[in-house]
């Protein structure tokens, strides 16, 4: 058995999963556009607003971490990873252990 196949196998699946993900995000902007909903009529003969007197601090909110899907995709990601390797070293281990033969 030649590893050499196995190392280019694995190439060939990652760039094709690399080229779906490619094609992906090229067509989300395409296939989640649609076109601006008409105004109202009217919609810019309202009467201006009263001026504020009261002028409040305003409080930024700093909202810091990472979103739940970019987690689970990181989660994901490192699963299938760990499993690739795992199951490249059992194959390795399995290729060059030695077999034992009955002699009678």
């Amino acid at each position: 058995m030649n590893p050499i196949k196995y190392v280019r196998r694995f190439a060939a699946a990652l760039a094709g999963l690399a080229g779906a993900l490619l094609a992906l995000t090229a067509a989300a902007p395409v296939a989640l556009a649609r076109p601006k909903p008409p105004l109202p009529p009217g919609w810019n003969k309202h009467p201006p607003l009263p001026p504020r007197r009261v002028h409040l601090p305003i409080h930024t909110v700093v909202i810091g971490g990472m979103p739940g899907w970019q987690i689970a995709l990181i989660a994901a990601a490192a699963a299938v990873a760990a499993a690739t390797v795992a199951v490249l070293l059992d194959r390795a281990r399995v290729a060059h252990r030695k077999t034992i033969t009955a002699t009678t």
